[in-house]
């Protein structure tokens, strides 16, 4: 019987190595799985690869991992904000890498890894200090720009509910990342607001099919 589903966040992160990249779900607040960061944060892993959307807000949930200093590097499109003081700290120390994306490319370059394509050429970026050292080509008359995609050994995303097989509908925008983000990872891990019994989703509205998702837990369960 498949049943991927863990009775604790602490036994879904427990395998998170040390160097491990790891995709984070969200766009800012919305979609970011806290609970999985912070059982992330108590398992212990370091020096990991980061890539998400922006580089943290405040002092919870990624900042709060960049806070205790576990992460080696972060791959976004929004490092800065008002509010991303911890990252701010870190980048200015020399204590964290930085690769900067569009967002567009970034996103691309996730779906790209998920969809078993090899790179793309992208008119975002060229000419600039992001295209330094990358292919680029011209193609119509126009220049564009060589990027790779992004593999993961971990994504952590956050659905509103899923099932035992792992089948995943989001909530609004908290939909953002996750979807690309599980399929380029080796393990996905879902964060869920409510495990429901299979049948209880209509397969119509199912955005991430179950085979692209590898551990669903629902925060709030106990081992």
């Amino acid at each position: 019987m498949i049943d991927k589903t863990f009775e604790s966040l602490e036994a879904a992160v427990a395998d998170v190595h040390d160097g491990a990249t790891v995709m984070i779900g969200g766009f800012g607040n919305a979609g970011m799985p806290a609970a999985l960061i912070d059982a992330l944060i108590a398992q212990g892993a370091r020096d990991l690869i980061i890539v998400n959307n922006n580089a943290g807000n405040g002092d919870t949930g990624l900042a709060a991992l960049l806070k205790a200093k576990r992460v080696r590097k972060i791959i976004c499109s929004f490092p800065r904000q008002s509010d991303s003081h911890v990252f701010d700290a870190l980048y200015r120390a020399g204590e964290i890498e930085l690769e900067l994306a569009p967002q567009g490319n970034l996103a691309e370059r996730i779906r790209a890894a998920g969809a078993g394509i090899g790179g793309f050429f992208t008119p975002t970026g060229y000419g600039t200090l992001l295209a330094e050292g990358k292919e680029t080509r011209l193609i119509d008359g126009r220049h564009y720009v060589l990027e790779s995609p992004i593999h993961a050994d971990f994504s952590l995303i956050k659905a509103l509910r899923g099932d035992r097989w792992g089948n995943l509908v989001y909530r609004k925008a908290a939909r953002n990342f996750g979807p690309i983000m599980a399929m380029a990872a080796r393990c996905t891990i879902a964060q869920v607001s409510e495990i429901v019994p299979l049948g209880a989703l209509d397969p119509e509205v199912v955005v991430t099919p179950g085979i692209f998702v590898h551990r669903v837990v629902r925060p709030g369960s106990r081992p």
